[in-house]
């Protein structure tokens, strides 16, 4: 996908970089395969500000995505490509040969008209699914399974995809877009190609009502506020040397977060060491 500008005819919209989705669907989606969405405003169910700068936005339908690509064996057809707002990445509406209709996440270079599969072993080609095991070293993947059967969970963000760079035994090792190398059983499903709308990276607003459609409400710096407010807050001018924290005073930065202890047995090396 290609970036536009617009012309500076409202100050809004000087500076506006904007994915060219001309390409894309313009009607509405396959109704069907969407449920309705509640938003919470931020609020819990006692009716309290739980989740800041959140609220507002535009009314969506959620699309549900085929992230399991169960259907073995069987090709499908590109209908067409679809914007999705629940997400960074194009989603693609695909025609099996006995007529069902499902939606995936579109890889880049898929056209309109091309033949999907998934299957155990397949053409490396993008928007072919296929098992880890089968799929030779060095091919780039994405929507790749941590568990046999549960549906993609790595890789699935727009522009992103994780590189088959050796195996293990049973396990296929993935270098992931973060730099982790992680092992991942070979009976796990993956889809051939990077995701598509790559370029989502380079947009820029250009006015703070872009982001209030999108449901996010202004942010303040906890900086700027009082010693009462915030942590960070207070102070003659501006401040450093504080670590960063959040308005309650847990440690923003550099603090381990990570609690399933169980599969860290399968990350070869950590994103934080590959950074050094």
């Amino acid at each position: 996908m290609a970036l536009k500008k617009l012309k500076p005819t409202t100050p809004g919209q000087r500076g506006v970089v904007l994915v060219d989705r001309s390409v894309l669907h313009s009607g509405t989606p396959y109704k069907p395969l969407t449920e309705g969405m509640n938003r919470s405003g931020g609020r819990n169910s006692g009716g309290r500000l739980t989740a800041r700068n959140t609220g507002g936005g535009h009314k969506r339908r959620y699309r549900l995505i085929d992230f399991k690509r169960q259907k073995m064996d069987m090709s499908a057809t590109v209908d067409r490509l679809e914007y999705d707002p629940n997400r960074t990445a194009f989603i693609a509406l695909i025609t099996y040969k006995d007529e069902e209709k499902a939606y995936i996440l579109a890889p880049q270079k898929l056209e309109i008209g091309a033949e999907v599969i998934a299957s155990e072993k397949a053409d490396v080609k993008p928007g072919n699914a296929m098992l880890l095991k089968n799929i030779p070293v060095g091919t780039l993947v994405h929507n790749v399974e941590l568990k046999k059967g549960k549906g993609g969970q790595l890789a699935r963000s727009a522009g992103v995809y994780a590189q088959i760079v050796g195996r293990d035994g049973d396990y296929i090792q993935l270098k992931l877009g973060s730099a982790e190398m992680r092992l991942v059983h070979g009976e796990c499903m993956a889809t051939v190609g990077a995701v598509s709308n790559a370029d989502n990276r380079n947009v820029k607003l250009g006015k703070a009502g872009r982001n209030r459609w999108k449901g996010i409400r202004p942010h303040t710096r906890g900086t700027v506020m009082n010693p009462v407010d915030h942590p960070l807050g207070g102070g003659e001018g501006k401040n450093f040397g504080r670590h960063p924290k959040s308005p309650t005073g847990k440690l923003a930065r550099g603090v381990k977060t990570r609690r399933n202890k169980i599969t860290t047995k399968f990350i070869i090396r950590s994103r934080h060491k590959a950074k050094k």
